[in-house]
């Protein structure tokens, strides 16, 4: 299990709160996390060579836009709350498509703001958990810590 810090130790240190996970794989790969202190999305760009410090573009996200990716990212939590009680089957999963109608429109309306713009900027970033649920309405159980890529 992966060595987990309180927010108050998290913040200390420079890293920052992810709200909304689009992709995982053997870490975080796409989503939605500040980078000094405002709202970002995040692509990863070299995941098949993931050691602690992976390098990403970074671009910044409207107001407007963070209330929906929030929004769609909830529907999820709920439900992955209800899965993990086993109130749910896994076939019920919003994120397939055709399960939950809201889910599906945010989907469309954010598809073109989630795309990487050709003036992202390039950051690395370095996770560390805290001791939280996994995936939260608030957001996960991750955060990020950004520094200039080289």
């Amino acid at each position: 299990m992966a060595e987990t810090w309180n927010e108050v130790q998290l913040i200390s240190d420079g890293f920052e709160r992810v709200y909304v996970e689009l992709e995982w794989c053997s870490g975080p790969r796409t989503g939605l996390a500040d980078v000094d202190g405002r709202p970002h999305y995040f692509q990863d760009h070299d995941w098949e060579d993931a050691d602690e410090a992976d390098e990403y573009s970074v671009w910044p996200a409207s107001n407007t836009v963070v209330r929906l990716e929030r929004e769609q990212w909830a529907i999820f939590a709920r439900w992955n709350e209800r899965d993990d009680a086993g109130t749910v089957r896994p076939e019920t999963y919003p994120g397939q498509g055709g399960i939950d109608a809201r889910y599906d429109e945010l989907t469309l309306l954010l598809a073109p703001y989630r795309q990487l713009p050709d003036d992202a900027r390039r950051l690395v970033g370095e996770v560390r958990f805290d001791a939280g649920a996994r995936y939260r309405v608030e957001g996960l159980d991750y955060w990020i810590r950004w520094r200039p890529s080289r």
